[in-house]
């Protein structure tokens, strides 16, 4: 099998909801497939100022697991492959093109010859060995993922070819590996110092650039590098002149000159600064809506979109399995339990109160609008029904025992259960309030905990919760998803005690119910088999058990809601939000 790409189309969205593509001077890739994306040409120089929700925890991407340095490494780094905006493909990137050899064992990439990094040394295979090898593939590195370079316990291996190609070589075949070389490219010559290579132990990677560092240490191949950091206050970033991609007249990208990101925690402080223009781009909630697009209406200076898109991170339910208390822990461990209080959420009247119907019913762990793999789990959403939800806890023994008006676990304690959430979030204390209130009526005393949603998922990996509202990405391919879904999982963390007792070791099957042992058999069938149907037939099946046992219980499905300033063209939001991407696309100052 061979792919070779010829198609130059613009790279995707990423985890904020622009992408600013920077332009080439050796070896451009055009960026084409405007009309269908209502791209135009734009014109050379302005800034953007965006917003950051907290100071980054360091500006090595790799070091930390931090959103916030992710949207700003978007900016800075590329990967081999990226996505199409519009078609969810994957399209060329720093490989120009790749083929994929030995029944589909061996990847073979062609890098783009000619690229630069930003201070002006030549990129080639060595970086990207070395980023693998040393960064990507360390098990030590705090936001690396060794994990995806071990196959039925082997591993893969990447190796120099010549100075413009890299070879991957896979024990078994593996269907979503493109799909997961997403990974930013790191420069050698700046973190050698810091990795095995260059004398280092292995966990050294993680003290790379720390907020302090000279801006001129941080060095990509992305559309901009590092101008300044201020803690608490910005970070600003200013055009590569290296970067390697162009218009389709050619001209050099990124139009802007400088894009910064003001930190600034409260989302209606956002709303606020936007407002007053002294933030040019909001991703916006549905709750926001409304007050925006009143304004865009009476007048103001910018315009409000909406989609609805396969990315983006849907919020779900979920109890620790695993939880301190040993009457709640195997209450929230029983699948009829969490059945029971599915119907409790009433999920029309969050979608129309805190999204002001701006959402949609969500899929088991595949967004409804990603056809390829959706299945329609729909009907076993269930409705919103409290006296049902009251007879399956009846059924289960849960009953007011003492008259109080709170249902007793068995045993006798109150069913009392803290609900972790985050305080400055858009939708999540409107959320948690709606669920108190309704499973109040139900019996069920909920005490809120609020918490920075910054600290959401290190609470919920430390397994320092009883319930949490939080909420994963969706992403094209279930495969990537993996170490979310499949009970074992790094990240699936309502269930820790399933998860290896050492890192690269394996997952604890014993702890796992039979439908766990299911859906971890399906996952690895599904990384194994090239067959497209058999891998749909699996996914399909995964869907139907996440439905009826609920790891967790998804509430809705958000759509996607920007603003942007009139003095800027080429906004387009339409994919939401997408891990591993370089946001805003050919954004350019009227």
């Amino acid at each position: 099998m061979q792919h070779t790409s010829s198609r130059r189309l613009l790279r995707s969205a990423a985890l904020v909801t622009l992408a600013l593509l920077g332009g080439a001077l050796a070896a451009p890739k055009k960026v084409s497939g405007y009309g269908t994306l209502g791209v135009t040409t734009g014109k050379p120089g302005g800034t953007l100022t965006l917003a950051l929700g907290d100071s980054p925890q360091s500006l090595f991407y790799y070091g930390v697991i931090d959103n916030n340095l992710g949207l700003i490494s978007q900016q800075l780094f590329d990967g081999l492959v990226e996505f199409n905006y519009a078609t969810y493909k994957i399209e060329p990137a720093l490989a120009e093109s790749w083929t994929i050899t030995e029944g589909g064992k061996v990847y073979t990439f062609k890098l783009r010859q000619g690229v630069k990094w930003s201070d002006g040394q030549a990129f080639n295979a060595d970086d990207v060995v070395f980023s693998y090898k040393n960064i990507i593939m360390n098990p030590e590195a705090r936001a690396g993922d060794a994990g995806n370079f071990k196959l039925d316990g082997k591993d893969v291996t990447i190796k120099k070819i010549d100075a413009n190609t890299v070879q991957f070589t896979l024990p078994r075949a593996a269907p979503a590996f493109l799909l997961q070389q997403r990974y930013f490219i790191m420069p050698q010559h700046k973190l050698a110092k810091f990795s095995v290579d260059g004398g280092a132990k292995p966990a050294d990677i993680n003290n790379a650039w720390p907020t302090n560092v000279a801006p001129s240490e941080v060095v990509g191949t992305g559309p901009f590098k590092l101008a300044g950091y201020t803690a608490g206050q910005k970070v600003s970033l200013v055009k590569n002149p290296n970067f390697w991609k162009v218009d389709a007249s050619g001209t050099p990208l990124p139009y802007l000159n400088a894009l910064n990101f003001l930190i600034i925690r409260d989302p209606q402080a956002q709303v606020a600064q936007f407002l007053a223009g002294n933030l040019d781009q909001l991703n916006s909630s549905g709750a926001q809506f409304p007050d925006l697009k009143s304004k865009e209406v009476a007048g103001a200076a910018f315009k409000v979109l909406r989609s609805t898109a396969l990315f983006g991170s849907p919020p779900f339910v979920a109890y620790n399995f695993d939880a301190k208390d040993p009457a709640l822990s195997k209450l929230f461990s029983d699948a009829r339990f969490r059945r029971a209080m599915q119907s409790a959420v009433d999920r029309e009247r969050i979608i129309d109160t805190v999204y002001n119907g701006l959402a949609s019913l969500p899929g088991h762990g595949v967004a409804p609008v990603n056809t390829q793999w959706y299945t329609n789990t729909r009907a076993q959403l269930g409705k919103f029904d409290l006296t049902a939800a009251g007879k399956a806890l009846d059924a289960l023994g849960v009953k007011d025992t003492d008259g109080n008006g709170v249902r007793n676990v068995p045993g006798g304690k109150d069913l009392e259960i803290d609900l972790t959430y985050g305080t400055d979030s858009a939708v999540y204390p409107a959320i948690a309030t709606i669920l108190q209130s309704d499973f109040k009526k139900l019996g069920v005393k909920v005490n809120l905990k609020g918490i920075l949603s910054s600290k959401l998922f290190s609470t919920g990996m430390a397994g320092d919760f009883e319930m949490i509202v939080a909420a994963f990405g969706d992403q094209p391919d279930p495969e990537l998803r993996k170490p979310i879904w499949q009970p074992g999982g790094a990240l699936y963390y309502w269930h820790r005690s399933t998860q290896p007792a050492q890192d690269g070791g394996t997952p604890n099957l014993a702890k796992m119910a039979p439908w766990e042992k299911e859906i971890y058999n399906i996952f690895n069938d599904a990384a194994t088999t090239t067959s497209a149907s058999q891998r749909k037939a699996l996914y399909t099946r995964w869907q139907l058990l996440f439905a009826q046992n609920l790891p967790v219980t998804p509430i809705a499905k958000p759509e996607n809601i920007g603003a942007i300033s009139n003095k800027y063209g080429n906004y387009i939001y339409n994919l939401g939000v997408i891990p591993g991407y370089n946001p805003v696309p050919l954004i350019y100052q009227k």
